[in-house]
């Protein structure tokens, strides 16, 4: 970090800023910060590449606070756009977090809740709008959104909300507001569809990139079991809580289904407090439970992928994938959520024998082969059921011949015997048929003879 930007006061920001900087108990820029706020500052568009837990909320929120300043008018002239309701949330308390100090007026809107409040707030005058592209669009669509004095966009987790197919209703946004505007982008991954929308929607952008693509966070030791089914993977859970310090843990599964079996096997064990988040859950209990979770009042969250972004909790010492991801990059999303804010934390997954492949993809995108433990001895490994076996063996010849069409499949393909060949196995079979038939029909002249002799 340079030395002209160790502190805020280097950025030039208002005393209202600075204080509420202080208040937060920030006292240096993190890289992305340090990187980006400047040039938002002095007005260019921005492209951000950084990893979830960067401090990266903070590098778009101080310029945008910053520009809009004061509060004015009636209409937004700001609108910060991520894909969640859960990172709306968040993004909406870091604005009032840093803006406490001045009289600016925000709503944040989301699905999940009825639109009549956010309406209300609306109605009464805002000067920043954070929300997810479908909310925006249903109350614009309303005509209670006037988009004409909007003069900063930002997107956050571009990545993810092409990712969630959000594409058309972002474009359909792009139509309504001013084409004069500052944008920012940012993006915990930088690939091909990111590099076209950029160029697309930014305007002669500066580029920030404080890690490479997909890495994860130095401060988030690595480590992954092979575990050979479900069974053994809830048996090497229950060990894990049994052994490790565990202060404060998310489990990601893939399914809710999965979701709420481990929640169901954790909650009949005294390991603490355990909560489940997933789709099926309502607006209200996620909310609840995620704050129990941040206030240190739950020890063990359990979540889909649908918590894997926007969730800021520091004191996270553990994250486990009770699941691999099938969306590789978000398992630096996931993991993500430990090791912040400079600490340390551990990433710990499990890995059935379907679940290497993908994996082994994981390792090629963060550019690391991760350490591999050997399951402790008290976990009893249980033999895999045959369906559960043969499932394994499907989804890996799936997988395969979707990289090889020419693929035949382990699962399918059956093996011939040791040095046979299939040309003389044919011929050896057609053989003894017409041995066999020969023989049938010897015997049955010598039945015919037989009862002809006893005739006379």
């Amino acid at each position: 970090m340079s030395n002209e930007a160790s502190t805020f006061e280097a950025f030039k920001l208002n005393r209202q800023l600075l204080n509420a900087i202080a208040d937060a108990g920030y006292v240096h820029p993190t890289p992305i910060q340090e990187k980006a706020i400047p040039l938002a500052l002095a007005g260019h568009d921005v492209l951000g590449i950084a990893q979830t837990g960067t401090g990266k909320t903070a590098a778009y929120v101080l310029p945008l606070l910053m520009k809009v300043k004061y509060a004015q008018g009636d209409h937004a002239r700001a609108v910060i756009m991520a894909p969640t309701r859960e990172l709306v949330m968040q993004i909406e308390e870091v604005v009032v977090q840093l803006s406490a100090n001045t009289d600016l007026r925000m709503v944040a809107l989301y699905g999940g809740l009825g639109p009549k409040t956010q309406i209300e707030i609306l109605e009464k005058g805002v000067d920043i709008i954070v929300t997810t592209p479908g909310r925006f669009l249903d109350i614009y669509r309303k005509g209670k959104i006037l988009t004409k004095e909007i003069k900063t966009l930002v997107l956050d987790e571009a990545d993810k909300m092409m990712d969630m197919g959000f594409m058309p209703q972002i474009r359909s946004i792009l139509e309504v507001i001013p084409v004069k505007r500052q944008n920012l982008l940012f993006s915990a991954t930088f690939g091909e569809r990111i590099d076209r929308f950029a160029a697309e929607f930014l305007e002669f952008p500066e580029r920030v990139e404080v890690t490479p693509q997909a890495t994860t966070a130095e401060t988030i030791g690595q480590v992954k079991y092979l575990v050979p089914n479900i069974k053994t993977k809830l048996s090497l859970l229950a060990q894990l809580f049994k052994n490790e310090e565990i202060n404060r843990a998310i489990i990601f599964t893939r399914s809710r289904r999965n979701a709420e079996e481990v929640f169901a096997f954790l909650s009949h064990r005294s390991y603490g407090e355990v909560r489940v988040i997933h789709a099926n859950k309502g607006q209200n209990t996620r909310i609840n439970s995620i704050e129990d979770f941040k206030g240190g009042d739950v020890r063990i969250l359990v979540a889909t992928d649908v918590a894997s972004r926007g969730l800021d909790v520091t004191m996270v010492s553990h994250v486990i994938n009770f699941d691999v991801p099938l969306i590789y990059e978000d398992y630096v999303h996931r993991i993500g959520r430990t090791g912040r804010a400079e600490k340390e934390g551990k990433a710990i997954s499990f890995v059935n024998p379907a679940e290497t492949y993908h994996f082994e993809k994981i390792e090629e995108i963060i550019r690391m082969t991760v350490e591999e433990a050997e399951i402790p001895a008290e976990v009893e490994i249980t033999p895999t059921p045959y369906e559960e076996k043969q499932a394994y063996a499907r989804e890996l010849d799936r997988l395969m011949q979707r990289d090889n069409p020419d693929y035949k499949g382990a699962f399918h393909e059956k093996k011939a015997l040791p040095h046979a060949h299939p040309h003389k196995e044919k011929e050896e079979e057609k053989k003894r048929g017409n041995k066999n038939s020969k023989a049938k029909t010897n015997r049955n002249q010598l039945k015919t003879k037989n009862q002809k002799n006893k005739g006379k």
